[in-house]
């Protein structure tokens, strides 16, 4: 037998204590009892304020001491300057777990501040708080509700769980429409001492959650929210993020590009491409991704079948179908021939499908065109696209198409309205009833079918694989090197990439004239010449670097212009052959550690923004599957006369860079290799600019000891 979860006595308490219940119309205190009251929670409420002898319909008492029995949950409906002597009472009278609603901000506070002291207190005796600056939580299972608004309808559980730290949105969701059934909502709120990470894991506990939805400020507890995200995966629950606050930039002080392009959003990115979480950018998308994952069918090979009533629209469709990365695919020729024979003349037997011809028996027309298209083995996912209006004959005929192809067939259906705005409650009504999905909005139907889409893909594909580990020797030894100040030259960032299976190219470093020729002979031409003075990040800012010298005439006059300007030590490397510039890199999250940037080249990775990140270790499938969303992928293949790229030695070089990251990330601050030359008998990483972490501690104590 499993032992309870933790949070049981949080989120499932056997009875509650409700500080500073009020008989104040619509008052925290009174809002918080009323609401308990409502679902059919079998547990006891007991209200606690020395004021009344009963508080709706309860017999109120005047303390917690004062309780027949202890009780799993207090819920603390007081003001801020009360907090922490409720909270230190709570604890004294063995309460189990806490919410509360307040902002647990005090003007003109002590330091700690009230909401860390608070935080200690919990943390101390083991205590899950739910809050505060929250709305609180409702479990449907139990029909328990924590909070203190009030839903205009009888909420229907179901099997999504909301975890939202916004209160606001967490409102949104559930205050104003039925269609989405929910296990559990939490308003996480601070999270003085339960994060999301530990609401998430007990969710995945329970046998009828089908699908998370998150809205994240931040991650405050960023490796349990890895191990939890793991546990979504392992159990195929899909998670679908809006993540608030992705524009602010946090690589201001960047000394390498990798640092700079990252940006404040790159370790979410990372994250939720590991785990396969399903990003959204508005509530809507959101609510959209969750209604579909709901549904109880099993999602096919194949991609989206749609049918309309309009030729414009539908022609909007497939625009907006391709923005979205949603395929539509070609029906196969029984499938045709069945359409042909049902349409008016002059419309086209195609997917997406105008069926809306003389209007003559257009309810059969509609009925039997779709369950052709849902019925064709290319077919995933069947959408009726319509502004449905109640009231309108041939909205509520789209509703029964919708039904009788979910009837008939075992795939996801659902109706996307190609305009929010139309009023149709009964028609909502009806459809949720059949357990069809009603989506507001084209955009946020075909978000939604993408997220299911990639959610079917991502189950098919083989488990990630780290790649070969280094010698323990050279592990031993980098580790020691990287954690001294002195900065890495370029030569031995180089040396480090090549230590870990990262091709580069043959190269000396040399610092007088006679030594360039030599080194230029040997390694054979053509050569390029590059800085290697120290302080230098950036050598093609300041002519740094001299490419494609065919002679020693060419390399003698190139190394004593770079000894003029710059200094004398320089690096002579064999040229690396003719390709397409990609770039590779680590940067170091404060939440999440190391991340691998892949990305375009040169000054295209600034220019475009064209980057994935991710967190090690992974393998090349895994690389490869990155490389083919970036937008310059069409280069690799030789775009326009453009050499083709070994697109799979690119992958390997930067497997073998997660490597790097995962052995020695935490002595890193950044490292960057931009251009990866990558061509067709290969990929060659030509620059390397390392910063420790060390080297940026000793930079930043000169500057305070001057």
């Amino acid at each position: 037998m499993t032992s309870p979860h933790r949070l049981a006595p949080l989120l499932t308490p056997r009875s509650i204590a409700i500080i500073g219940a009020s008989t104040t119309p619509n008052s925290v205190g009174n809002t918080s009892v009323r609401m308990a009251k409502r679902g059919d929670y079998k547990g006891r409420i007991f209200p606690i304020n020395p004021k009344y002898a009963e508080v709706e319909g309860l017999p109120c008492f005047p303390s917690l001491a004062a309780l027949p029995e202890p009780v799993d949950m207090a819920v603390l409906c007081v003001a801020n300057q009360r907090l922490e002597e409720t909270l230190k009472d709570a604890i004294a009278n063995k309460v189990r777990a806490v919410t509360f609603f307040s902002s647990g901000y005090l003007e003109n506070d002590s330091d700690p501040p009230l909401s860390r002291r608070l935080a200690r207190l919990a943390k101390d005796a083991g205590l899950p708080v739910c809050g505060g600056n929250c709305m609180g939580f409702y479990n449907l299972d139990i029909e328990l509700f924590l909070s203190f608004g009030w839903p205009p309808y009888k909420a229907k559980p179901g099997n999504i769980t909301l975890l939202s730290h916004s209160g606001s949105s967490f409102s949104s969701l559930t205050l104003n429409d039925e269609r989405l059934g929910y296990n559990l909502c939490v308003s996480t709120g601070l999270e003085i001492a339960t994060t999301v990470a530990d609401y998430l894991d007990y969710a995945l506990d329970l046998e009828n959650t089908r699908a998370v939805g998150l809205i994240l400020e931040t991650v405050r507890d960023p490796p349990a929210f890895l191990r939890a995200l793991a546990k979504a995966e392992a159990r195929n629950v899909p998670v679908v993020a809006l993540k608030i606050g992705r524009t602010e930039a946090s690589a201001k002080l960047a000394i390498s590009h990798s640092g700079a392009i990252a940006g404040n959003d790159a370790a979410y990115e990372a994250v939720f491409e590991r785990y396969g979480v399903h990003r959204v950018e508005a509530l809507d998308e959101l609510a959209a991704s969750l209604a579909l994952f709901a549904q109880p069918r099993r999602v096919t090979p194949g991609g989206l079948v749609g049918i309309l009533d309009s030729g414009a629209e539908r022609e909007l469709l497939i625009d907006l179908a391709e923005d979205a990365r949603v395929p539509l695919p070609a029906m196969t020729g029984a499938t045709t021939k069945t359409l042909a024979g049902l349409l008016d003349p002059g419309l086209e037997p195609v997917n997406p499908l105008d069926a809306w011809g003389t209007g003559h028996n257009w309810e059969h027309i509609f009925t039997e065109c779709f369950a052709a298209l849902v019925g064709d083995p290319n077919a995933a996912v069947g959408v009726v696209f319509s502004s449905l209006r109640d009231g309108a004959g041939v909205s509520e005929g789209w509703v029964r198409v919708a039904i009788e192809a979910a009837r008939r067939f075992d795939k996801p259906i659902a109706v996307v309205t190609n305009f929010g705005w139309t009023v149709h409650p009964e028609q909502t009504r009806q459809l949720t009833d059949a357990r069809i999905p009603l989506i507001e909005g084209t955009k946020c139907g075909l978000v939604a079918v993408r997220n299911l889409l990639t959610e079917r893909n991502n189950r098919a594909l083989p488990p990630i694989e780290a790649p070969k580990p280094v010698a323990a020797r050279v592990l031993a030894r980098w580790r020691e090197r990287l954690a001294e100040p002195a900065p890495l030259d370029e030569a031995e960032g180089l040396q480090l990439l090549a230590d870990y299976g990262v091709p580069t190219p043959k190269f000396r470093v040399v610092e007088d004239g006679a030594a360039a020729l030599k080194a230029a002979k040997a390694l054979g031409y053509p050569v390029a010449l590059k800085t290697a003075m120290p302080g230098i990040a950036h050598k093609s800012d300041v002519g740094g670097v001299k490419l494609g010298l065919k002679d020693a005439k060419a390399v003698k006059a190139a190394y004593a212009e770079l000894k003029r300007t710059l200094g004398k030590r320089v690096i002579v490397a064999r040229m690396a052959p003719p390709g397409i510039e990609m770039a590779l890199g680590v940067v170091v999250d404060p939440q999440f550690g190391p991340l691998v940037l892949i990305g375009a080249g040169g000054v295209l990775i600034e220019l475009l923004g064209d980057r994935r990140m991710a967190l090690p270790n992974f393998d090349a499938p895994a690389a490869r599957r990155m490389i083919d969303r970036l937008k310059v992928r069409p280069m690799l293949d030789g775009l326009r006369g453009m050499p083709r790229g070994d697109v799979a030695s690119f992958a390997r070089a930067a497997s073998r860079l997660s490597r790097l990251a995962h052995d020695l990330g935490d002595l890193l601050a950044e490292l960057d290799v931009n251009p990866v030359i990558v061509g067709p008998k290969g990929a060659v990483a030509v620059d390397a600019l390392v910063v420790t972490k060390a080297q940026r501690t000793g930079a930043r104590s000169k500057r305070a000891r001057r």
